[in-house]
């Protein structure tokens, strides 16, 4: 059964008491960790640094390196391309959530969330491990203390809309 996007946001933990004072945001989080050299830089690139070191809370589905380095190069190389740096906005954009959502909130759900894009991913908590429009989150729940961050195996690539032939 599918949650809306509303339903999720009631599911989501605001302020439960993850993270600490100690507790870094999700820029110097993942620069911590030593696997999102990638996704940092893209970061930078497409001018979001400032947005993920505001208090969201945010919910981000991090692609790490080997992810990025899956992406075949003609895509790796556009999006990386200081010209098309709306476009690597928005790629980064789909993989950021409003609230802090934890795996438990879909535990055995399939749940719509609307991404800062305004697009639905899909957090599907069905099965052993979730999984985000079909990336596998591989490492979940890792706190900041202005959101979470879940690990995840692919880079999401947000659906194109179709043009009306005229």
């Amino acid at each position: 059964m599918k949650r809306s996007y509303l339903g999720a946001v009631l599911g989501v933990v605001l302020g439960s008491g993850w993270g600490t004072a100690e507790a870094a945001d999700i820029v110097d989080t993942a620069a911590g960790a030593g696997t999102f050299t990638k996704l940092l830089a893209a970061v930078e690139q497409a001018g979001l640094t400032a947005l993920m070191r505001t208090p969201g809370p945010f919910t981000v589905f991090a692609p790490n390196d080997a992810a990025f380095a899956a992406l075949p190069p003609e895509v790796a190389g556009r999006l990386m391309d200081p010209a098309n740096k709306a476009e690597l906005a928005k790629v980064l954009s789909y993989h950021v959530v409003a609230g802090r959502l934890a795996t438990a909130d879909v535990k055995g759900l399939n749940a719509d969330v609307k991404s800062l894009t305004g697009q639905s991913l899909v957090v599907d908590g069905q099965g052993a491990a979730a999984t985000v429009n079909g990336a596998a989150i591989i490492q979940p729940d890792i706190q900041a203390d202005n959101g979470a961050v879940h690990v995840i195996d692919k880079v999401l690539i947000p659906p194109t809309p179709v043009q009306p032939k005229i």
